[in-house]
């Protein structure tokens, strides 16, 4: 059994190509996104989908807090602010460990994308307001946009998005060549209740995309930062 709630599983958009056989599609994301009054999209990272609450530092489950070699610095982060926390769960990408990408100009290797109070989701607004005060980084907006009308319009304007480099210079890790970034997240950027999560979060992730294999946890290697030693980063 879960000691806490997990993070939910995000639908991808219809013409995202980066979906795998286990992943869900969400067919009428339209009919959801008319509803939504503010609507930001987020640099998708590629790390590991770590949460930092009162109860520990948890990866994509939460049934016991983990015990990873890349998480050991976030972990002793978590240590110096775990009696702030209080009801606060805060869901970040952790990039301490290369994963398909190697970021060039990389400056944290946690960027927070989500924080989760009881039953709501809190705002961007009250998600950076936290973020900021544990000296912790949000993910890249990419682009902020009032309640979309168009539908064809909108998707083509997504598609334009993903084809950007990115913000921290994204790097193939097979040819070690430049690539583009690895998707969008659009989400809701009011608050919302955790019961509704797929209908205000959405993603659109790059075809081909994944380059690690079974036996990457045991030739993982670690991101090096634009500056080394910074926030929290080597404790």
């Amino acid at each position: 059994m879960a000691i806490s709630q997990k993070y939910g599983r995000t639908y991808h958009y219809p013409f995202s190509p980066g979906t795998t056989s286990d992943d869900r599609i969400a067919h009428d994301y339209w009919e959801h996104l008319k509803c939504i009054p503010n609507l930001i999209h987020t640099e998708k990272l590629d790390g590991e989908n770590n949460c930092l609450s009162k109860l520990g530092v948890f990866a994509r489950s939460h049934v016991a807090p983990t015990a990873s070699a890349w998480t050991g610095n976030l972990r002793r982060f978590w240590q110096l602010i775990k009696n702030d926390l209080g009801d606060l769960e805060i869901f970040g990408e952790n990039l301490y460990a290369i994963h398909s990408i190697e970021y060039r100009k990389l400056q944290h290797h946690f960027y927070v994308f989500g924080i989760r109070e009881h039953d709501k989701w809190l705002s961007w607004e009250e998600t950076q307001f936290y973020a900021n005060m544990l000296d912790l980084p949000t993910v890249p907006v990419v682009k902020r946009e009032a309640k979309p009308t168009d539908q064809q319009i909108f998707e083509t304007e997504i598609l334009t998005l993903v084809n950007g480099p990115g913000i921290f210079d994204p790097y193939d890790v097979h040819d070690q060549k430049a690539t583009t970034m690895e998707g969008i997240v659009s989400r809701n950027a009011d608050s919302y209740p955790v019961e509704s999560f797929a209908q205000n979060v959405f993603k659109y992730v790059r075809k081909g995309h994944v380059k690690t294999d079974a036996h990457w946890t045991r030739n993982w290697k670690r991101s090096a930062l634009v500056n080394e030693g910074r926030q929290h980063v080597d404790l």
